[in-house]
C-alpha cells in the first residue's frame, strides 16, 4: 500500500498527560516522515488555526483539520468551513436552557462548532436536541463535549483535505484515541488506535498499539514505517 498522507490526532495522542504538552518525541518521527516526501496532516477537534499552528512550528504539512472535521487551514488567513457555527449555538441555547451545568468551555475561538464542558449527561443533551428536531449531535472528545452539524465529522474533513492533497483514501493513515476518530478510521485504508483507547473505538481500527498518548504514536508511526515503508526510522 502506497502511503501518501498521515492524518494524526492530537490531544492524546500526540500530547501528553492531559496538559496539552506535545510529546517530542513522536513530533521527531511526524518531521522525519516529512523528510521522506509523505503528508503529516493534524484531524483534531481543537480549533483548525492551533493545529495550524502546531504544524508551521513542528514543521508539518501546513494544512489543518480541526473543529471535528468543521473547518480546515491552510494559511493564516484562509479557511475552508464545511459547517455552520450559527446552527450549533441554537443547540446550545437550548441545551443550557434545560440541562443545569451546561456552559461553554473556555477554548480558542471555533468557526462551526460549540465546545462545552464536560458537566452534564451527554444522552440527556443528545434526547434534547433530538426532540427539538435541530440536524445536531453532541460528541466527546474527552476534553469537552463538542456541537457538530450532523453529517459533520472528521471524516468529512479529512475527505476534503484529501482532495486538496490530491491524494486517495486508501493512500492514507489514520492514527488517534477517541470516538471522534472513529469517522477519520472509517476513511483510511490503515488505522491505529492508541493503547489507552476505548474498547470500541479499538475494535474500528485495523490496528491498536500497546503505548498511550505520546508514546502510543512513536508505536503507531514506527508500526507502520517497519510494515508498510520498509524503513526503520531513528
Amino acid at each position: 500500500m502506497p502511503i501518501k498522507v498521515f492524518a494524526v490526532d492530537i490531544d492524546g495522542t500526540l500530547t501528553e498527560n492531559g496538559g496539552g504538552a506535545v510529546h517530542l518525541a513522536a513530533l521527531a518521527k511526524l518531521r522525519y516522515l516529512e523528510k521522506l516526501g509523505h503528508n503529516v496532516i493534524y484531524v483534531t477537534g481543537r480549533s483548525s488555526i492551533e493545529a495550524y499552528v502546531l504544524a508551521v512550528f513542528g514543521g508539518t504539512t501546513r494544512l489543518a483539520v480541526g473543529e471535528n472535521g468543521g473547518a480546515i487551514t491552510v494559511a493564516p488567513q484562509e479557511h475552508y468551513l464545511l459547517a455552520s457555527k450559527e446552527k450549533c449555538m441554537t443547540g446550545y441555547e437550548i441545551l443550557k436552557k434545560s440541562i443545569d451545568g451546561v456552559q461553554i468551555k473556555p477554548v480558542f475561538p471555533r468557526m462551526t462548532e460549540v465546545v462545552m464542558l464536560r458537566t452534564f449527561d451527554i444522552r440527556e443533551g443528545q434526547k434534547i436536541l433530538d426532540e427539538q428536531g435541530l440536524p445536531l449531535y453532541l460528541n466527546d472528545s474527552k476534553y469537552a463535549y463538542h456541537i457538530n452539524e450532523k453529517g459533520v465529522d472528521k471524516a468529512l474533513g479529512l475527505k476534503q483535505a484529501l482532495r486538496m492533497l490530491k491524494a486517495e483514501p486508501e493512500e492514507v493513515v489514520g492514527i488517534g484515541d477517541s470516538e471522534t476518530d472513529i469517522p477519520m478510521f472509517d476513511v483510511c485504508s490503515c488505522s491505529i488506535a492508541l493503547g489507552h483507547a476505548e474498547d470500541n473505538v479499538k475494535q474500528r481500527a485495523s490496528h491498536v498499539v500497546p503505548g498511550k498518548e505520546g508514546t502510543g504514536l512513536v508505536d503507531a508511526i514506527d508500526y507502520v514505517a517497519l510494515n508498510y515503508l520498509g524503513v526503520k526510522l531513528p
